[in-house]
């Protein structure tokens, strides 16, 4: 059994992980997320409605959403981090206001991640969000909004 403190070594350096991969979708570096997920990483869709499976996939999902939107605010909650031998899950709930072809929107829900650890450290395996509610919104005008906005709540 894992000494507690060892635990939470790990639990930073998987949150670490998680931070950067959400630093680089909202800095439309999704480029770097290449080398933080598994060749054959899964993302299930929202309600089990389908997934895909792959990095090249993966990647381009983000990167198809950083090229049609703008990102007025991202708000992420604590992270939930519990790690089972090799394996990590890390879930927490997010804000999202953002922009696509002409629309404004409000998104809520939580994320859910699987990571793996290997000999270079812990990598992502599987995706999903979950209670996702993405509904059209009237946002304040975007100039009266700085750029991405990223905090935590507890």
């Amino acid at each position: 059994m894992m000494p507690m403190n060892g635990h939470e070594d790990e639990r930073e350096r998987v949150s670490s992980v998680m931070r950067q991969i959400n630093e680089a979708w909202l800095a439309g570096r999704v480029e770097d997320l290449g080398a933080m997920v598994h060749d054959e990483i899964v993302m299930v869709f929202p309600g089990f409605a389908g997934r895909i499976q792959g990095r090249d996939t993966f990647v381009a999902g983000f990167r198809d959403f950083c090229e049609t939107a703008t990102i007025h605010q991202f708000k992420e909650g604590e992270y939930q981090v519990d790690i089972v031998g090799e394996t990590a899950v890390v879930s927490f709930g997010y804000e999202m206001l953002y922009e696509r072809s002409a629309e404004k929107y409000h998104a809520t829900g939580r994320d859910l991640w699987i990571f793996g650890k290997q000999a270079t450290g812990w990598i992502a395996l599987w995706r999903m969000m979950l209670d996702l509610s993405d509904t059209r919104k009237f946002l304040p005008d975007p100039q009266n909004i700085s750029s991405v906005q990223s905090s935590r709540s507890g």
